[in-house]
C-alpha cells in the first residue's frame, strides 16, 4: 500500500487504486485510511481487475434503480462493508475472506 496525497476531486476524500491510496493533501484521518485499507483487502481477494469490474457493474445496477450517483455508490457491497467497519481498527485482523459478500 502506497499513500499519495493529491486527490484531484474536491468532494472525494480518498480513493484506492491498488496498490495506491490517494487522499486529499491534508493529513488523512485514521478512519479514512482504515476505509481505504478495507478496499485494498477486497481488491486483493478478487485479484484486482475483477474487483473493478464488479464495482462498476454494481454501481450501474444501483444507478439504474435510483438514478443517483451518490446513492448508487453507497449501495455497492464493497462500500457498505468499508463504511460499516471503517471505525473498527481491528476489523482487518479479524475479517474473514470475502466478507463483502454478505453486504450484497
Amino acid at each position: 500500500m502506497i499513500i499519495i496525497k493529491g486527490v484531484p476531486f474536491k468532494k472525494i476524500q480518498g480513493i484506492t487504486l491498488f496498490p495506491f491510496i490517494i487522499v486529499q493533501p491534508k493529513k488523512p484521518s485514521m478512519v479514512l485510511l482504515n476505509h481505504e485499507r478495507i478496499h485494498i483487502r477486497q481488491q486483493l481477494e478478487l485479484l484486482i481487475i475483477p474487483f473493478y469490474i464488479w464495482y462498476l457493474v454494481e454501481w450501474l445496477y444501483h444507478y439504474a434503480q435510483c438514478r443517483s450517483g451518490w446513492a448508487a455508490y453507497r449501495q455497492i457491497s464493497f462500500e457498505r462493508e468499508a463504511y460499516e467497519n471503517e471505525e473498527d481498527f481491528s476489523y482487518l485482523r479479524n475479517r474473514k475472506l470475502w466478507t463483502f459478500w454478505k453486504y450484497r
